[in-house]
């Protein structure tokens, strides 16, 4: 592993080891948020329950103790990581490393899609309310179905779009159009590519960790990543697509904020076009600016933003000269979305249980992980390029957009797959946990990370 100075190596791991003693209250206060989450609707009547559209709250999904082809996968490739993980994240040449990572990830959540049966996984994304279902009549006039997309959002319409498609901009079905007329089309074809490209974030978040923090806390977080419990609604999902391309934009940013002459301008004009793309994949993407943000705050350089802003704004106006202006498509979003079972899920409820579920997609060590930010804010007058603690900025700003997306309201329920974006960057932060410690620390959490997702892949039968 590549050095440090060791005045600056000793400091680090001096303060990774002050917060050892809070680690596991954090992940206990995971674990009681998510219980408290699941008893409390049973303390209500079944008015109550019914109204919360979650059989299996505060996940969306049914309780129902099962297993499938992807059961004994799943629990070979934990063992694997848990066991082995942690050595050959500090062996391995850093590219093996990342390349592994992904690949991992992409097993992994293979393996837990597929506990309820192979059919179920390559069926997701074919349901009348999903993407696929408006495939065909898109693809018969790409241009009309742009230009009316807008239209097309609120419900109670002839034409309305299906539940997916309208409660996304039109990026997300013109992938699922583009993937039809290169010969991919299909559900199997879909979900295969929805589960890489999700799993493909795990990639871009390490090197984004190493561009703005150091390689070996990069490494710390590469065995989290592999089994980032998320990967429960990574496959298949649209939202695991939306992460993956908006982790690659998080990262393409981060090369820009370091680099110089064309270099600098190159990434950064591509940071623009990749993050101005996911602000069209989904709505709530628009908080990625936060995570931009605290890029260029990390960097100290907020020079990329003269390129990568008007890259963004390009896509933008693409799309607005198809006839397709997104707050346009935002307002009949919010038109759509009370419309619907939002009327009546209870923000009173959802507004805390929203968290639980999103601590079921990061994990007892993401949590833990997070419990580092608060003890690091001190050092936040310190340069965070080239420290672990640029791995703390990147959780943090992470748990702002969690922190933002539920205080909108807009997201009541199902949040364990639509907030995939953020999360993965949260679980990255486990890295912590393990810098500065022996693998024997690593392999514990990394044991208790696949825990609970094999838990929840065999008690909840996932829906999407």
């Amino acid at each position: 592993m590549p050095s440090e100075p060791a005045a600056s190596r000793g400091a680090a791991r001096r303060t990774s080891r002050g917060p050892a003693r809070g680690d596991p209250a954090w992940a206990a206060g995971a674990v009681v948020l998510v219980a408290a989450a699941v008893i409390v609707p049973h303390l209500f009547d079944v008015g109550f329950r019914m109204r919360l559209v979650a059989e299996s709250a505060p996940l969306f999904g049914r309780f129902r103790l099962h297993a499938g082809p992807g059961t004994v996968p799943a629990v070979v490739i934990a063992l694997v990581v848990v066991l082995w993980g942690a050595p050959l994240a500090r062996r391995l040449s850093f590219g093996r490393l990342v390349a592994l990572t992904s690949a991992v990830l992409f097993v992994w959540a293979l393996s837990l899609g597929t506990v309820a049966g192979w059919q179920r996984f390559a069926t997701k994304l074919t349901g009348y309310d999903q993407y696929l279902h408006e495939v065909p009549g898109a693809r018969a006039d790409v241009g009309a179905a742009v230009g009316e997309f807008a239209r097309r959002i609120p419900d109670h319409q002839p034409d309305s779009w299906t539940v997916h498609v309208s409660g996304h901009p039109p990026g997300a079905l013109l992938t699922f159009v583009g993937l039809d007329r290169i010969g991919l089309g299909g559900g199997t074809w879909a979900a295969l590519f929805c589960t890489a490209a999700g799993a493909s974030a795990a990639a871009a978040v390490l090197l984004t960790i190493r561009t703005l923090g150091t390689e070996e806390i990069a490494r710390c977080s590469a065995p989290f990543l592999a089994l980032f419990p998320g990967a429960l609604w990574l496959a298949p999902s649209g939202d695991a697509y939306f992460a993956g391309t908006a982790a690659w934009g998080i990262a393409a940013l981060a090369a820009a904020a370091v680099s110089h002459g064309r270099r600098a301008v190159a990434f950064g004009v591509l940071a623009g076009l990749v993050l101005g793309w996911a602000v069209f994949l989904n709505y709530g993407l628009i908080l990625l600016g936060v995570m931009a943000v605290t890029v260029l705050v990390i960097a100290r350089n907020p020079r990329p933003l003269l390129t990568a802003v008007p890259a963004a704004l390009a896509v933008v106006g693409l799309f607005a000269l198809a006839g397709f202006w997104w707050l346009d498509g935002y307002h009949g979003v919010v038109l759509r979305y009370y419309q619907g079972i939002a009327s009546f899920r209870p923000f009173a409820y959802w507004g805390w249980a929203n968290l639980a579920a999103a601590a079921c997609a990061f994990g007892v060590a993401g949590a833990a992980g997070l419990g580092r930010v608060p003890g690091a804010l001190g050092a936040l007058r310190r340069p965070l390029r080239g420290t672990p603690g640029a791995l703390l900025a990147l959780a943090a700003g992470a748990a702002v957009m969690v922190l933002a997306a539920d205080l909108s309201a807009l997201s009541k329920a199902e949040v364990e797959r639509i907030w995939l974006p953020f999360t993965v960057w949260i679980a990255a932060g486990a890295g912590m946990l393990w810098y500065g410690r022996s693998d024997a620390i690593a392999s514990a959490w990394l044991a208790a990370q696949a825990a609970g997702a094999l838990l929840v892949a065999h008690t909840v039968l996932i829906y999407q």
